[in-house]
């Protein structure tokens, strides 16, 4: 069984940044696909970022030029570093890991971002 705990989240002014952590319990294997969302209030959960095991990211357009993932496998941790944050990017993010079949999600992080 997979956990997965992020932080970092908070409340920020517009054009301010963040950065969230994802933290799994146990190894990161190989074929594991980790990934960003977010769920903002009477909204569908939306895709964010994703990144391979051997380190390719890839992001929404929504997010694109103001979003990098990255993750440090000695600590099986991933990071979301945002920046130029809007308030449209007001939501819960969580982190999800895919491996195989099994999909396991954090319990999320709050980022609120003020005009």
């Amino acid at each position: 069984q997979v956990q997965l705990v992020e932080s970092g989240g908070g409340l920020v002014q517009a054009g301010g940044s963040l950065r969230l952590s994802c933290a799994a319990s146990g190894f990161i294997f190989s074929g594991d696909f980790m990934g960003w969302y977010r769920q903002a209030p009477g909204k569908q959960r939306e895709f964010l970022a994703g990144i391979t095991s051997a380190g390719t990211p890839n992001y929404a357009d929504s997010v694109k030029g103001r979003f990098t993932i990255s993750k440090d496998n000695a600590k099986n941790t991933v990071y979301l570093q945002m920046n130029r944050l809007k308030p449209e990017d007001t939501a819960l993010y969580l982190c999800r890991l895919q491996r195989g079949v099994n999909i396991y999600w954090g319990q999320g992080t709050q980022v609120t971002v003020s005009s």
